[in-house]
């Protein structure tokens, strides 16, 4: 079965704090009914953790790192789970759950996964 990325974002807030608890249970709920197709996912700390590496020049141009996110936005990528559907019908319905999470402005994008190796 193909797998899937549902990409969470959100507002850029730090997950672990405990303001977010009710939220933090709601993704703990998600986990538990959509248990059978979940592959893999974490929550990510906020963008002022995040730390970017660049290559100047392309292949083989000097590495370069920056702290932070590389642009400032509405939303972020919060985190992100990796699903094991049938079809892109049964990712989107199971990131739609996700995405009833918020009450704010916040998206998943499901993207499929490239099967390497």
């Amino acid at each position: 079965m193909p797998t899937y990325a549902a990409l969470i974002y959100t507002a850029d807030v730090d997950w672990s704090a405990p303001e977010h608890a009710d939220t933090i249970a709601k993704y703990g709920d998600f986990g538990t009914t959509a248990a059978s197709i979940i592959r893999g996912g974490a929550a990510l700390y906020p963008t002022g953790t995040a730390t970017t590496v660049r290559a100047q020049g392309g292949q083989g141009g000097d590495v370069l790192t920056t702290d932070g996110p590389f642009a400032e936005t509405k939303e972020v990528l919060t985190g992100f789970y990796l699903l094991e559907c049938a079809d892109l019908d049964e990712a989107t319905a199971a990131a739609s759950k996700l995405a009833h999470i918020h009450h704010d402005d916040g998206a998943v994008e499901v993207r499929p996964v490239i099967p390497f190796g």
